[in-house]
């Protein structure tokens, strides 16, 4: 089997597809809805070899009996978060389901005077921050995006939300002026959020670090943004929890401090904790993470064909 890089198999969530949930969630409620999205999730199970690989890959190595059910179980909550994922950036989404944890570490670092980095994951809802930030006017994020489906995404967001807090930056490459504008943004007590769970696209930035069981390779983006502009880290996560999510902060550093001769081996220090924190979520609700791509035992010159961010 190839063991295609995530970003050449393309996004599912394309527009489309986004507005065939929302409409169909509209007209018929999320009880038809759950049950239409049966079908579709076992034929897309059926015909997607690679993501039944990767999907099981991936659970087995928290629970190592995980078979076919386990998998579309996997795959239907994806497709289930697609439709959370809209809600939440229509303002639709029933927000007394949601929890917060760690929230007042980021409103105390905005009331500042300097905002910060925000490393996240590919796991359950994270467009809810939208309305945290709405409800928390200080709290306004920008998130670096790898893909150019972020013109497409902002176009979706203004139009079922025209006044929103969070924007989204197509990211190529980490370069001066992209920096600058990041500095910028921190100076002004604005939050930047990056995920730390995908391998790049092109360069060379990547750390090996224990994951699961296995060596893995993570980005190293978030830490050396964090590091080049000299503030906070923190872990900005979302799981299902009960009937809604829980949308959880942590500090993972105060300050990103990258020593040039030894720079790689604190990088890895930083990935670790990330990697650590993503495993104790993932042991409390495995189907969150939505990374369908070979995430293990990469060919290193394909794991490190990667650029910064």
């Amino acid at each position: 089997m190839s063991s295609r890089h995530w970003a050449a198999m393309g996004e599912s969530t394309f527009v489309a597809g986004i507005w065939v949930l929302f409409i169909v969630h509209r007209l018929l409620g999320r009880t038809v809805f759950r049950a239409l999205l049966w079908p579709v999730v076992l034929t897309y199970w059926m015909t997607r070899p690679e993501l039944r690989a990767h999907s099981l890959g991936y659970l087995r190595r928290l629970r190592p009996d995980a078979g076919w059910r386990q998998g579309v179980a996997h795959v239907r909550l994806f497709a289930e978060t697609m439709l959370d994922k809209l809600l939440a950036m229509a303002g639709r989404y029933p927000m007394e389901r949601v929890q917060e944890r760690g929230a007042d570490l980021i409103h105390a670092q905005a009331r500042s005077g300097r905002g910060g980095v925000l490393v996240t994951a590919h796991m359950g809802c994270l467009e809810l921050c939208q309305a945290l930030a709405e409800r928390r006017p200080d709290f306004k994020v920008n998130v670096l995006v790898h893909t150019r489906h972020a013109e497409a995404f902002n176009r979706i967001l203004r139009r079922l939300r025209p006044q929103t807090e969070v924007a989204l930056i197509e990211v190529t490459d980490l370069d001066m002026a992209l920096t600058l504008k990041l500095a910028a943004k921190v100076e002004a007590g604005e939050f930047i959020a990056i995920a730390g769970d995908r391998v790049p696209v092109r360069g060379s930035k990547t750390v090996p670090v224990p994951f699961l069981g296995g060596m893995a390779d993570f980005p190293v983006g978030p830490y050396l943004i964090a590091g080049l502009l000299q503030c906070p880290l923190y872990l900005m996560l979302s799981l299902h929890e009960g009937r809604g999510y829980a949308l959880e902060f942590e500090t993972l550093a105060d300050t990103v401090e990258l020593p040039r001769r030894s720079r790689e081996a604190a990088l890895a220090v930083y990935a670790q904790r990330f990697a650590d924190a993503l495993t104790l979520r993932l042991q409390r609700s495995p189907y969150d993470w939505f990374n369908f791509y070979a995430f293990w035992d990469r060919p290193r010159n394909d794991a490190h064909a990667a650029h910064p961010v």
